[in-house]
């Protein structure tokens, strides 16, 4: 991928900070409150209360409401229905094993956390109608709403820039995989298809909805079994959640199931397959519900200043991950 040469102890994260006060921070960054502050001039003003804390607007960047997948005047509506309709086709159980033998190698190179941010500016998501800003500004957006909230989680602000970063997958360096291999909802795999599902009526050419084995409303898993013993769809989230496992993140659990999850909507808009669900993932549901409402509502056609936040996203990267990463 053209990225300089890096030795193996690199690679293990022995120049990987921990998550504690050993972290030295600059002036700049040493106070919360200018950074909440900071972050407050830098997301446009209907998106704040009289308070400064974010307040989520009733109608998207198009004028439209959020997630209006069947609004006939929507800009975008036409092509993200195709989107939904080869995607539903094509995420069966197989292909999700096809995909995780495909791309669990981490074989596509090294490269920072920052530098795959920078590389999302080549990256639209037409499965979103929503939005149609390069993603890095998406990442941002998500990023700083989540600090006007929460200033003292840390953590959480870094789940903000680094959710969608699995979207990669789109890129030429790593494949560039279809749309429908990368974006849209998730859902389990392997049991029937809610109907809660976006654009759930498309299901009807998946070979998986004839299967019996994966059309029962438990399929091939067990009642309260947890989610980490389910296939979802494939892409761009599990994707990123598996890049942070294998390269030895130190950011808690509910980062990393947020991450895994945060477009799995027919379960935390509809509250669809909670059957399925264990004791440990309601627990950490409670974050993804927090994080949901920034993720959905700060799109924006008024872009972040990069620049300008860089210094503060790079110091959490460096707290939470090592200095480069297998792909």
């Amino acid at each position: 991928m053209g990225r300089p040469a890096v030795d193996e102890a690199t690679l293990k994260g022995e120049d990987h900070v921990q998550a504690s006060t050993e972290f030295p921070q600059s002036k700049e960054l040493s106070s919360a409150e200018h950074w909440h502050h900071m972050s407050m001039q830098l997301l446009r003003p209907e998106l704040q209360d009289s308070a400064g804390r974010f307040h989520m607007p009733t109608l998207n960047a198009f004028g439209q409401a959020f997630r209006a997948y069947d609004a006939p005047d929507g800009e975008r509506q036409a092509g993200v229905e195709d989107l939904y309709r080869a995607n539903h086709i094509h995420q069966t159980f197989a292909f999700g094993q096809a995909m995780r033998e495909k791309h669990l190698q981490f074989n596509k190179g090294l490269m920072s956390i920052w530098e795959c941010c920078e590389l999302l500016n080549e990256c639209v998501d037409d499965s979103d109608p929503d939005l149609e800003e390069p993603q890095i500004q998406h990442l941002l957006q998500t990023a700083e709403a989540i600090r006007l909230d929460h200033p003292d989680d840390e953590w959480f602000h870094l789940v903000g820039l680094i959710h969608d970063l699995g979207k990669v997958l789109l890129h030429p360096l790593f494949g560039a995989e279809p749309q429908y291999a990368v974006v849209g909802d998730t859902f389990p795999v392997g049991c029937a298809f809610d109907p809660a599902i976006v654009h759930a009526e498309l299901f009807q050419e998946n070979p998986d909805s004839q299967n019996s084995k994966f059309s029962t409303k438990l399929g091939i898993y067990e009642e309260n079994c947890g989610l980490d013993k389910v296939f979802m769809s494939w892409g761009h989230d599990e994707y990123m959640y598996q890049v942070m496992k294998k390269n030895n993140t130190t950011l808690p659990p509910a980062a990393l199931f947020v991450i895994r999850y945060h477009s799995f909507y027919a379960m935390h808009q509809a509250g669809a397959y909670k059957h399925l669900m264990n004791d440990s993932d309601h627990e950490s549901f409670r974050w993804l519900e927090r994080f949901n409402k920034f993720d959905l509502y700060s799109k924006s056609k008024v872009c972040v200043d990069v620049e300008a936040v860089k210094p503060y996203y790079q110091s959490l990267i460096q707290k939470y991950f090592p200095k480069v990463l297998r792909w």
